[in-house]
C-alpha cells in the first residue's frame, strides 16, 4: 500500500521495520540494542498517524477498539504486557472516546524465558485507525535483540517519554480516589472525591467498569476548604442489563486521573451514595446553545411540509379562504392568535417533558403516541371536525372548536385560531423533520432552561408561516370571497381529516389490539351517521343525537382495557423471494458481535404512527438499490418497532441523545460507533453509510 509521506528508515539493532498503510505506520523499537542480563527489557510499540487519525485506548469509550497484539511466533518471550499512556478525549456529535492523535509510543514490558539469550519478537496487531471514517488494519512488527552486553539506544528516550505518561498506581502524598454511586440502577452517576485536591489542574476522569457500561464527561466540582475535589460522570449501562444488573454498587472500577503535571490511577469498590441524583449537566456553552436554537427554529418550519401536518394545513387553507376580502386587522390577529396557539402548546409540550424528567420517567417526541386513549381522542376530535366540514352539525364545541374546523372567524372568538395553533402542534408530533431531531435531543439531554429555549423556537418555527401572513395580510385579503364554491372545498377537506382518523385507527390495532381497534373503528364510523340522523329529528329530540355520540366515544376509549390484547412478535423476518428486506429481530447486545464478525448493522427505530417512518420506508429502504443492499450476506438489518413503549428501545435512543424517530444508525468495522443517518432518508445517504460502515477499500482510500 502506497505511504503518506512518512519514508521508512533502515532498521537497526533497537528498531524493527515500519509496517505501513494510508494512513498509518508501526514498528516496534526496544530501549536497548542487546539483552544483557535484564529479567524484564523495555520494547515499544510506535504508531505514526495521518495528521487528524487517531488509534483507540485501551478503553476506547462510545466506538471503537484498541491495538491488540497476537505475539505468536516469538521465540524467548515469556510475558509481553502492554502499558498505556494517559489518553487524549475526543468528543464528537455526542460520543466520547478516548485515544491518541498523530503518535503514540505504547511501552512493552517483554520478559524472556531465558535472560541473556537472543529475543525474537513477532506480532500481529490489529486496530483501527479513524478520522471521519474509520479503517481496520492489521500490522505485522518484529525486532530481534541478539545476546551480549546491553548498551542504551536512542530509542531508548522515545519510550520513556511515553513511558512517563503511563499513569502510576496511587501512593504516598499523590491524590487518593474514592467512588460513590448515586441514584437509582439504571440512571447513576459515578461520584468520585480526589483528597489532597491542591495539586489539580484541568483534571480529566476516565472510568472503567463492568463490560458494556459507559461513562460520560467528568463535570468537576473545585475544593471547599479542606475538603476534597469531585468529578461526576454519568454512567450508561447496556440496554440488556436491568434492575440489579445495572447497579454499580459495590462493583470494582478503574479510575484514570489525568490532571497537568501527571497522571494516577487506582482500582475501587464503588460504595452506596446518595438514593438519588440528578445526572450531571454538559457544560453549557452560548454557541452551541445558539446553533441548536437554530436547528430548531428550520425544523419547527420544514415541520409544516411533513405528511403528517398535512391534515392541519386543510384546516388552515379553509381558515385562510375564510378571510377573503376581509379587514387587515381582521386577518393579522387571527393570524397571530394561531401563531400564539403553536407557541404555548409546544411550551406545554416543554413542560411535560420538564415534568418527565423530573419523575424519572422517559421523555420524547411524539411518545403520547404510544398511548391507545390519546388515539382515541384524536380520532374523535377528528371525526367530529369531519362532520362539522360536512354540514352534519352547527354545535359550537367547547372553546369553539367547531369555529377551528370550520374556519370561520372575521373576528368572532380569536379563541377559535388559537385553537387551530394547537391542534396542529397535537398532529405535527408523530413526525419528525431535519433538525428537528438534533434540537429535541439537545434538549432533553440538558435542563428545564434549555428544554423551554428549544421548544419555543420549534414553536416559532412550525408558526413562522402564520407569522408571515399577519404580517403581510394581503397574501390573505386578496384571496376570493367566500361563496358556494368553498362547500366542495369543505366536503374534500372532511375527506382529508376522515383518513387521518382512520390511520389512527391502524395506529390503535398496533398498539391495543385487532379487537380494540374494530370497536373503537365502529364507534367512530357510527359519530357521523348519529349526527347525520340527529338532523332528522325533532328540535325537542336532537339532545339524544349528542348522547348517542357520547355513548359510542365511552364504548371507543373502552376497548384498550376491557379486551385483550394481542401482542404480535417483534419484528417479522421477511423471506428474500417476496422482495422486502429481511428484517431481524432488534437486539442491541448482538451488534458488538456482526461487527467483529465484519459485517455491517443496518438498525431502523420505526413505529406505525410514525408518518415519516413510513415516507422513509415506501420511498427509500424498501427501494432499490437500498433493499438490495440491506439483503447482502454481509448486511444484518435490524427493525426496532417503537409503536409501543419499549425500554430497550428508549435506552438506545438515549445513548446517541435521541428523543425522537425516525432514528436510522450504521454500524460497521469502518464505523464501530455507528453512523447516524438523517430524519428523512435518502438512497445515495443510505448507500453512502453502508459503503463507509464496510471499510470499504475504495471509500477509505480517499
Amino acid at each position: 500500500m502506497a505511504g503518506f509521506g512518512l519514508s521508512p528508515r533502515p532498521a537497526d539493532a533497537a528498531a524493527g521495520p515500519w509496517w505501513q498503510s494510508d494512513h498509518a505506520r508501526v514498528r516496534l523499537v526496544a530501549a536497548s540494542d542487546a539483552v544483557g542480563n535484564a529479567k524484564t527489557l523495555r520494547f515499544g510499540l510506535h504508531f505514526t498517524l495521518l495528521r487528524g487519525w487517531k488509534i483507540y485506548w485501551r478503553s476506547p469509550g462510545d466506538a471503537g477498539y484498541p491495538p491488540r497484539p497476537d505475539w505468536a511466533g516469538s521465540e524467548n518471550v515469556a510475558a509481553a504486557t502492554l502499558e498505556w499512556p494517559a489518553p487524549q478525549r475526543f468528543s464528537v456529535l455526542g460520543f466520547e472516546t478516548m485515544g491518541y492523535k498523530d503518535a503514540v509510543v505504547l511501552p512493552l514490558a517483554v520478559v524472556p524465558f531465558e535472560p541473556g539469550k537472543a529475543v525474537r519478537l513477532r506480532g500481529k496487531v490489529p486496530f483501527l485507525a479513524c478520522e471521519e471514517i474509520c479503517v481496520p488494519y492489521e500490522a505485522t512488527v518484529a525486532l530481534d535483540l541478539p545476546a551480549g552486553g546491553e548498551t542504551t539506544a536512542r530509542e531508548s528516550g522515545l519510550i520513556e517519554r511515553y513511558a512517563a505518561r503511563v499513569p502510576m498506581p496511587v501512593a504516598g502524598a499523590g491524590p487518593h480516589l474514592a467512588a460513590f454511586i448515586d441514584g437509582p440502577p439504571g440512571d447513576q452517576v459515578v461520584r468520585v472525591e480526589v483528597r489532597p485536591a491542591t495539586a489539580l489542574k484541568r483534571p480529566d476522569l476516565f472510568v472503567e467498569g463492568p463490560t458494556g457500561f459507559r461513562f460520560g464527561v467528568p463535570r468537576v466540582e473545585p475544593a471547599r476548604g479542606d475538603g476534597p475535589a469531585t468529578l461526576t460522570t454519568q454512567a450508561s449501562p447496556p440496554p440488556a442489563k436491568q434492575g440489579a444488573a445495572a447497579d454499580l454498587t459495590g462493583r470494582t472500577l478503574t479510575l484514570t486521573l489525568v490532571y497537568d503535571g501527571g497522571a494516577v490511577e487506582q482500582s475501587v469498590a464503588a460504595a452506596k451514595g446518595r438514593a438519588f441524583a440528578p445526572r450531571p449537566p454538559e457544560p453549557f456553552s452560548w454557541s452551541t446553545l445558539a446553533t441548536v436554537l437554530a436547528l430548531a427554529l428550520a425544523g419547527g418550519l420544514i415541520l409544516n411540509l411533513m405528511p403528517c401536518v398535512l391534515p392541519v394545513l386543510s384546516i388552515k387553507l379553509l381558515s385562510v379562504v375564510g378571510h377573503g376580502g376581509g379587514e387587515t386587522a381582521t386577518v393579522r390577529r387571527s393570524f397571530l392568535a394561531s401563531a400564539a396557539g403553536i407557541v404555548a402548546s409546544f411550551l406545554v409540550l416543554g413542560t411535560a417533558a420538564v415534568a418527565l424528567k423530573a419523575a424519572g420517567l422517559a421523555a420524547g417526541w411524539g411518545i403520547q403516541f404510544q398511548q391507545p386513549v390519546f388515539l382515541i381522542v384524536m380520532a374523535l376530535l377528528l371525526v367530529l371536525f369531519a362532520a362539522n366540514l360536512w354540514g352534519l352539525f352547527e354545535f359550537r364545541l367547547p372553546g369553539a372548536v367547531a369555529d377551528v374546523a370550520a374556519g370561520s372567524g372575521h373576528g368572532k372568538g380569536m379563541g377559535a385560531h388559537f385553537a387551530t395553533g394547537a391542534f396542529a402542534t397535537l398532529l405535527a408530533t408523530p413526525c419528525s423533520a431535519p433538525f428537528l431531531g438534533t434540537a429535541v435531543g439537545f434538549a432533553l439531554a440538558r435542563g428545564p432552561a434549555e428544554i423551554y429555549a428549544v421548544f419555543a423556537a420549534l414553536g416559532l418555527g412550525l408558526s413562522a408561516p402564520y407569522l408571515l401572513v399577519a404580517a403581510v395580510p394581503r397574501l390573505a385579503t386578496r384571496l376570493p370571497r367566500p361563496g358556494h364554491w368553498m362547500i366542495t372545498i369543505r366536503r374534500i377537506l372532511g375527506v382529508a381529516l376522515a383518513a387521518t382518523a382512520l390511520w389512527l385507527v391502524t395506529v390503535l390495532h398496533a398498539q391495543a389490539g385487532a379487537a380494540a381497534a374494530l370497536l373503537a373503528g365502529s364507534a367512530l364510523l357510527l359519530v357521523p351517521v348519529a349526527l347525520a340522523a340527529r338532523r332528522m329529528m325533532p328540535a325537542r329530540a336532537r339532545g339524544a343525537g349528542w348522547v348517542s355520540v357520547g355513548i359510542l366515544a365511552a364504548l371507543a376509549l373502552a376497548g384498550p382495557a376491557a379486551l385483550p390484547v394481542e401482542r404480535a412478535t417483534p419484528v417479522a423476518v421477511a423471506a428474500a423471494t417476496g422482495g422486502a428486506v429481511r428484517w431481524v429481530a432488534f437486539a442491541p447486545d448482538a451488534i458488538a458481535g456482526h461487527i467483529a464478525a465484519g459485517r455491517t448493522v443496518f438498525v431502523d427505530v420505526t413505529a406505525d404512527w410514525c408518518i415519516t417512518c413510513q415516507v422513509n420506508k415506501a420511498l427509500v429502504i424498501d427501494k432499490d438499490p437500498v433493499r438490495t443492499r440491506l439483503n447482502g450476506d454481509r448486511v444484518v438489518a435490524m427493525r426496532a418497532d417503537w409503536t409501543r413503549p419499549d425500554p430497550v428501545i428508549a435506552a438506545f435512543l438515549r445513548r446517541y441523545s435521541r428523543f425522537g424517530i425516525p432514528f436510522n444508525v450504521v454500524f460497521g468495522p469502518g464505523t464501530p460507533g455507528g453512523r447516524i443517518l438523517p430524519e428523512l432518508l435518502t438512497r445515495e445517504a443510505v448507500t453512502a453509510a453502508l459503503d463507509v460502515a464496510s471499510g470499504s477499500p475504495r471509500l477509505a482510500g480517499q
